[in-house]
């Protein structure tokens, strides 16, 4: 990467089924010391358009809404391979179909409270697991996301080697607006309906937490942006911006990281290489996820 200026970041909330209605939405922007200077917003209506501009040549770190990896046990147990690159080909190649059926099966032979196997990184980040396919679909996020990740060749640090220039690490915007909301307070929807005062009034406050700077949050990271920014990220109900945004702190963090010379840019040092682990999640655990 380049010794005259940090590259460009990107935060990525991504959805599997993309359209006009409901792009992925990349935030990219700029770090200078604690600051990250949101620029611009792309917006992608297609898969095969979000896998173009990933494939074009870059120097970028970024962080990616969705999960990179399948727990352990649910690998382990339907006796899929054990190694991340054969397992995702692997994962890649079943249709959704038959995916949901494997994931009933698998559920349905658990007791209660315990249906849905976790990854390492799930409860320290507050993460659904990534074999869910419903409230919320990540698993068919896994299904059509890294695909793509793979394919445009970049670098995926603890699980795959790539173009080191073009560096996507797995966010989750949820961990960071937890922590600066201090709970589950909601601050988005995507049914009109639930657009409400309330959830206008935590976006305020959400993005005024990540703009006051040191002490606002765990990432020492303060957001600069122009006033009509601040306006688009507060009208948007969908919070779909917003969570751009935040993966784009997330991704800001990682390459601060990485600048001071932390491997894996702040991952894990031990992190499981089939799981993988959602970039500024603490570590390690402070206790065991409870399904």
């Amino acid at each position: 990467m380049s010794a005259l200026a940090p590259p460009l970041l990107l935060g990525c909330d991504f959805t599997s089924s993309p359209s006009r209605r409901k792009p992925v939405v990349l935030a990219l922007g700029q770090r200078g010391g604690a600051t990250v200077h949101l620029d611009r917003f792309e917006r992608f209506e297609t898969l095969p358009a979000f896998g173009a501009w990933l494939a074009t040549p870059g120097d970028w770190v970024g962080a990616f809404d969705l999960p990179f990896g399948l727990p352990r046990p649910f690998v382990a147990a339907l006796g899929w391979p054990l190694d991340w690159p054969a397992c995702m080909q692997h994962y890649a190649s079943l249709t959704r179909t038959e995916l949901r059926a494997i994931f009933q099966a698998f559920c349905a032979a658990r007791p209660v409270g315990g249906k849905f196997a976790h990854r390492a990184t799930d409860g320290p980040a507050g993460a659904s697991p990534s074999m869910k396919w419903v409230n919320p679909p990540v698993a068919w996020m896994l299904h059509a996301g890294v695909p793509l990740l793979r394919a445009a060749g970049v670098h995926l640090p603890g699980l795959a080697a790539g173009d080191v220039r073009r560096v996507a690490l797995e966010g989750y915007p949820g961990l960071l607006a937890r922590e600066v909301l201090q709970g589950r307070r909601s601050y988005k929807s995507d049914d009109p309906l639930r657009q409400t005062p309330e959830r206008q009034l935590a976006r305020v406050d959400l993005v005024d937490a990540l703009c006051s700077g040191a002490g606002a949050h765990r990432l020492g990271l303060r957001l600069v942006l122009s006033a009509a920014q601040r306006d688009a990220l507060v009208e948007d109900a969908s919070g779909d911006t917003l969570d751009a945004v935040l993966c784009l702190l997330q991704a800001g963090w990682a390459q601060r990281q990485h600048a001071a010379g932390v491997p894996l840019y702040g991952l894990p040092p031990d992190l499981d290489p089939l799981e993988g682990w959602i970039v500024t999640a603490p570590w390690p655990p402070a206790q065991a996820h409870r399904g």
